[in-house]
């Protein structure tokens, strides 16, 4: 007489689940590959001698010795 309403499905499939595992699996290893070659491809390609915090060690000896010779024969 009424129509009654059926529960709703959903085609989920677990990411766990065994029976898919080969699928997976290769779609794993596939991502797994893609992320390996993103990191290194976003490495930096150049890699300076030395160091910013060495760079910036020296700028403020050298700024130092500047001072103090201006101030000795001025």
């Amino acid at each position: 007489m009424f129509k009654q309403r059926k529960n709703k499905t959903f085609n989920y499939q677990s990411r766990f689940s065994k029976e898919n595992g080969l699928e997976s699996d290769l779609e794993a290893t596939k991502q797994r590959d893609f992320i390996s070659k993103w990191k290194r491809s976003n490495k930096p390609k150049t890699r300076s001698a030395m160091s910013m915090r060495t760079l910036i060690f020296i700028l403020v000896l050298l700024l130092i010795c500047m001072y103090v010779l201006e101030k000795r024969y001025m």
